[in-house]
């Protein structure tokens, strides 16, 4: 006769092991110690195994344990993945995508994401902006579908997540009307100019000083910010002169395009955590999407 699992004795195992002990687990519970111990008591009995060995008053995981709880964070882990997944879908079938943009990232291409995801199926959109490590955080744990990012290092470190680069833009430099005659001589014309830059974090920003550099330029800091609207508004307020990865949706700013940084450019990624139930519109968008 199959034993079969009794999944609550299993997340007391669980909480228990990811706590370090009964009386922490029992704590997070709400429940009386004697009746958890019970509990994990009844598991080790299913499993026909010790799943902890006491030593100076401390549970330390068996082999047995070690293994069982390698399953039991899987398992809760999909089951965490299963309410996201579900959760996305409306009461009529739509789909919902979630993505996470770095506030670095032009407006215009996520712009240019959310328009192909209506095109793949009708769908509803949410855009979560804000710092990569939080971005990357609600990814792993599926409170997202995908991040739009100008950098990919943090993917790089991770197995279980994806990237894919969908541009490759040119930077030029934009200012208002009362820069335009820095087009003559351009880019020795920027030496001493003011500047809105990207923050020093951004890959962008090492490009750039690595660029001034090598021409013998230097600038006048004024302003930083990660924001690109904001670059933008500074920009067109006269504050200063913006670094800018073009792009067509860009004709209509109030600003004058000085000239192209020759081998300057913001590379865009999307990104994508592995999971077992993927989101179809998110999948498309990492198989199919490029900034055209």
């Amino acid at each position: 006769m199959n034993s079969w699992l009794n999944y609550h004795h299993l997340y007391y195992f669980y909480m228990i092991a990811n706590l370090g002990g009964i009386a922490r687990a029992a704590e997070k519970l709400h429940l009386g110690q004697p009746t958890l111990s019970a509990q994990l008591k009844q598991l080790e009995q299913m499993v026909g195994k010790p799943l902890f060995e006491r030593r100076q008053r401390k549970l330390i995981l068996t082999e047995a344990g070690k293994e069982a709880l390698a399953y039991a964070n899987e398992i809760f882990k999909l089951g965490e993945e299963m309410i996201e997944v579900l959760k996305d879908r409306n009461p009529e079938g739509q789909s919902h995508l979630q993505i996470g943009a770095l506030d670095s990232v032009p407006k215009e291409v996520i712009l240019a994401i959310v328009m192909f995801a209506y095109k793949v199926s009708p769908c509803s959109v949410s855009i979560l902006e804000g710092k990569g490590d939080v971005l990357f955080r609600e990814l792993r744990t599926h409170k997202i579908d995908l991040i739009v990012s100008n950098y990919s290092s943090q993917a790089q470190e991770e197995t279980q997540v994806f990237s894919k680069s969908v541009a490759k833009l040119p930077v030029s430099i934009y200012g208002s009307s009362k820069y335009k005659k820095l087009k003559k001589n351009f880019p020795q014309s920027l030496n001493t100019k003011p500047f809105v830059l990207p923050t020093s974090h951004s890959k962008l920003r090492y490009d750039l000083n690595h660029y001034f550099k090598l021409h013998n330029i230097k600038i006048n800091p004024v302003a930083e910010t990660q924001d690109t609207s904001l670059q933008k508004l500074l920009a067109q307020h006269g504050v200063g002169l913006a670094p800018l990865s073009e792009f067509n949706h860009w004709q209509n700013l109030e600003l004058i395009r000085l000239g192209r940084l020759n081998d300057v450019f913001e590379e865009i990624w999307l990104i994508s955590a592995q999971r077992k139930l993927e989101n179809p519109i998110a999948a498309k968008l990492m198989k199919s999407f490029m900034v055209k």
